[in-house]
């Protein structure tokens, strides 16, 4: 258990009034500072108490309920007390000084949580679960998060960081023998370890990829050479002409961001300047911030008007071409002669003048964003530093195949230590020194 000497207090409910009000405490201090203001001399584990608040000079401030969970049974792993009166933010403010008069301080952004996860009631994903179940957009993303709550993401990172170490332990002992052949040794069994498990990290990335676009949505950069409308598709996705469209090539010269959902999931659509070899100063500018968003990008919209599609393709194939996933699209449709032969399979044809093709384009963005909305059952929702973490563990995983093949096996080891520490990061097992500020400053103050 972490050893905490103080108490902390926070109103736990949204801000404004309502029918209900919560002001949370939890520290050594909780129960005594309850019963002083509820005049309750005993309060029953998990029992509610109805009772009449009272501030110093006896006056009342208000009835309600209390309720206590002692340690080690509450979500801190403290003693928690919770104060439910009537949603007044004039009432609970007035009930929160009372707490901090008898000796409890204002609680930090998160504290609650992250007392919860020092002392062992939750893992540092859990953790950061709860404030995705606040957060939730829509019912799919509040039951991904409710899965990682469940801890259905940490439990298989910990499967994996314990088969690390078991490899660990394994190679460390074939070192020792390393006069020995290392077939002799067991190799070829830790040679199928390791390929299964970079097959089972392959795969837990993408879920936790999915799981991070599903929690922050898609970033989705429209890309594209001048005048193959992409102003005008960026208008109709949004159903409001947020960009201003012309004939005139170079128009879009700076970046315009839109935001909509699509299968409950949010979308950010970024409208660029148009790519081409030539241009004026400000034109190249627009273009160069071009350039760095789609760095940034998830996707990349390719926009091509679909009478040139051949030479609008040869304008952005270099800029699109380390991007790691790509819609294609050939705009202008409707301008098509007569038997005009249709696009590729892998290319969607539309018109963002009349809205043919619009559906199968938002189709498949629903499908970069997550499929189908009563699907995935079982996804969980993750953060960019968790895929980060799981590339770095895949990357030292396939060095230590690649070390292993060579025998080189002091390199193996290390690279499966890194490997289990970056695994490790994702539950709290390994912790940087600033993570843990970083992370929990972002909660609300009441969790």
């Amino acid at each position: 258990m972490h050893q905490c000497n103080e108490t902390i207090a926070a109103i736990a409910t949204a801000p404004g009034a309502g029918g209900v009000g919560i002001v949370r405490l939890s520290g050594p201090a909780a129960l005594a500072i309850a019963r002083t203001i509820s005049a309750r001399r005993a309060l029953r584990a998990r029992h509610a108490h109805y009772a009449r608040f009272r501030d110093a000079d006896g006056s009342v401030l208000d009835d309600g309920l209390v309720l206590a969970f002692p340690a080690p049974a509450s979500y801190t792993g403290e003693d928690v007390v919770e104060l439910q009166a009537h949603g007044s933010p004039v009432v609970l403010q007035q009930l929160l000084a009372r707490c901090r008069a008898l000796g409890a301080r204002l609680a930090r952004p998160g504290e609650f949580s992250e007392r919860a996860f020092l002392n062992g009631r939750l893992d540092l994903a859990q953790a950061e679960a709860v404030a995705d179940l606040i957060a939730a957009g829509d019912v799919r993303a509040a039951r991904a998060a409710r899965r990682a709550l469940d801890g259905v993401f940490s439990a298989r990172c910990e499967a994996m960081a314990a088969e690390l170490l078991h490899l660990r332990v394994h190679v460390e002992a074939m070192i020792d023998f390393s006069d020995e052949p290392i077939d002799g040794l067991g190799g070829d069994e830790v040679a199928r370890r390791i390929e299964a498990l970079a097959a089972s990290l392959a795969q837990l990335l993408a879920e936790a990829e999915q799981g991070r676009r599903l929690r922050d949505g898609l970033h989705a950069v429209i890309i594209g050479p001048p005048n193959a409308g992409k102003s005008s598709l960026l208008n109709a996705l949004a159903g409001v002409d947020r960009a201003i469209v012309t004939d005139i090539a170079g128009t879009t010269r700076d970046l315009l961001h839109e935001t909509l959902r699509i299968g409950g999931v949010e979308l950010t659509l970024v409208d660029t300047a148009g790519l081409r070899a030539e241009g004026d100063a400000i034109e190249r500018e627009g273009m160069r911030r071009a350039r760095a968003e789609l760095a940034r990008a998830d996707l990349a919209l390719v926009v091509l008007d679909g009478r040139a599609a051949d030479t609008g393709w040869m304008q952005v194939a270099d800029a699109v071409a380390d991007v790691g996933d790509r819609i294609i699209v050939h705009n202008k449709a409707d301008l098509l002669a007569p038997g005009t032969a249709t696009a590729p399979d892998d290319v969607l044809q539309v018109s963002a003048h009349t809205g043919a093709g619009l559906d199968a384009l938002r189709a498949a963005l629903q499908a970069r964003l997550g499929g189908d909305p009563l699907a995935g059952e079982g996804a969980f929702t993750a953060r960019q530093r968790h895929v980060d973490a799981l590339r770095d563990a895949a990357e030292a995983v396939e060095d230590a195949r690649g070390t292993l093949a060579a025998q080189h096996l002091e390199l193996t080891a290390e690279a499966l230590r890194i490997a289990q520490d970056a695994i490790g990061a994702i539950t709290g097992q390994v912790l940087a020194d600033d993570l843990l500020g970083h992370i929990f400053s972002s909660f609300c103050i009441g969790k």
